[in-house]
């Protein structure tokens, strides 16, 4: 057996990961039998209750009504009394990049099992039961995280997909550095490049073998650095993905590409580009097609502004990162508004919502340096909501609409024969969207988790 003097620097950290994960696990209740009483809930469809009682046995909602504490005794249920607060679905990230950040530095040094499990753990504090990882990750690795949390069954929900774009293309030119140097270490793939057509059915082919659920594909030209995905070959990869029961998602950089790829079949966009291009026809399009748009507004605002200095965030990061997100000549406390641009998204939301066209919440988290997990997902609601979102419609982004397009079958939803992963909040986030960050308490599965024990495992 080798002693730890002997392992690598990166041996080491897997070691002293494993190591608190073990002491995390024991600061999380195994008790999943629940009866939450007196409760507002927010199912996460749009509608809401006033007052209910909700009864979880096992981990799954088996009942929401009133008068069920005999039901509960027979189930050895923990009563709990919520009254004055609201019970809803934890959150789901529908856009995200896991792995290549850490809790103090960002890059291909980041990426393994236990970064990617401590990635998930700064999700559930925020009150997320899921986060879908856009084509930066090898399968191995993810199938390997994905059987862990099913053993642990306290991390939120892990899917992933397989990337495609051009040889050697696809995400910013950063972001491609780190995933090569991934590939090199693990030996897997990430990025798979497509040249024609054929070639694009044999690589979707070969994802659907290895058990791979969704495809990500990039059609982006990177402002004239790279070249952009043909429609021949996004169609080839749209059409034998359908044929196997796979999720095709695109990044693109502009409305204009959206109506070909519709027509494609594609399943949802991760860059919404929701302003002017982004027309009534381009929305009733999409909602003929039962596609989802991924609005994805805080990458470009949060660049601007000094979150380093937010106390729902300071926690988690470590001294040095909250120098660079704080006050610079790049980052302000207020930033200067585009009023224009605003007035654009606007109107855009007004045609999604005329079109009844579904928006599910994503972040890009992780995709670069200083965009953090979790804690993003709450400020694009705040976004949302500034561009006059309802709050409810907001959350159901986040929720319902999420769980949905992810085929998350048995998330997003407070309702019976759902699995029990909620959100308890102390205040009323349908009449200030920041009452989101008012979390009492996090369930995934019915276990409550101790998000106490994951803040103070932070680096100051």
């Amino acid at each position: 057996m080798n002693s730890l003097f002997s392992l690598t620097p990166k041996q080491l950290l897997s070691q002293l990961g494993c190591l608190i994960l073990l002491l995390l696990s024991f600061a999380t209740t195994a008790q999943t039998s629940w009866l939450f009483q007196n409760a507002a809930v927010i199912v996460g469809d749009g509608e809401q209750l006033d007052s209910a009682d909700v009864l979880v046995v096992d981990g799954q909602i088996v009942a929401i009504g009133a008068s069920l504490e005999q039901a509960a005794a027979a189930n050895s249920a923990t009563v709990i009394d919520l009254s004055g607060k609201w019970l809803m679905p934890t959150l789901i990230d529908g856009h995200a990049h896991l792995g290549y950040q850490s809790r103090s530095s960002w890059g291909a040094d980041n990426y393994g099992l236990a970064n990617l499990e401590d990635n998930l753990r700064q999700y559930a504090y925020y009150g997320f039961g899921a986060v879908f990882s856009a084509g930066s990750d090898p399968v191995g690795l993810g199938q390997e995280l994905q059987q862990s949390i099913a053993v642990q069954q306290d991390l939120p929900e892990f899917l992933f997909a397989a990337g495609m774009a051009p040889p050697g293309q696809g995400p910013n030119n950063q972001f491609l550095v780190h995933t090569s140097q991934v590939e090199a270490e693990t030996g897997m793939t990430i990025l798979r490049g497509l040249e024609n057509p054929e070639q694009a059915r044999r690589a979707v082919a070969e994802a659907a073998q290895k058990g791979v659920k969704f495809i990500k594909i990039w059609v982006d030209d990177r402002g004239g650095s790279q070249l952009k995905l043909s429609p021949a070959i996004y169609r080839a990869v749209i059409e034998q993905a359908r044929s196997l029961d796979l999720k095709v998602f695109v990044h693109q950089q502009t409305a204009r590409d959206m109506p070909d790829l519709i027509d494609a079949g594609v399943h949802g966009f991760l860059h919404g580009r929701i302003g002017a291009e982004f027309t009534s026809a381009l929305a009733q399009q999409g909602k003929g097609a039962d596609v989802f748009v991924i609005p994805n507004l805080g990458l470009g605002e949060l660049r601007r502004e000094a979150i380093g200095d937010d106390p729902f965030l300071r926690s988690f990061l470590s001294v040095e990162l909250r120098e660079q997100l704080g006050v610079s000549a790049n980052r302000s406390a207020v930033p200067e508004r585009d009023e224009r641009v605003e007035t654009e998204l606007r109107a855009g939301f007004e045609r999604i919502e005329e079109a009844n066209l579904d928006l599910v919440l994503g972040t890009d988290a992780g995709a670069v340096p200083g965009h953090p997990f979790g804690y993003t997902g709450h400020r694009e609601l705040e976004i949302f909501v500034s561009l006059e979102m309802t709050p409810m419609t907001a959350l159901v982004t986040a929720t319902g609409n999420a769980a949905k397009h992810l085929k998350l079958d048995d998330l997003g939803l407070v309702a019976v024969g759902k699995r029990a992963s909620l959100l308890v909040l102390d205040a009323n986030p349908l009449t200030d969207i920041r009452n989101t960050r008012a979390i009492h308490a996090v369930y995934l599965n019915g276990r409550l988790i101790d998000r106490d024990a994951i803040a103070a495992s932070l680096p100051n």
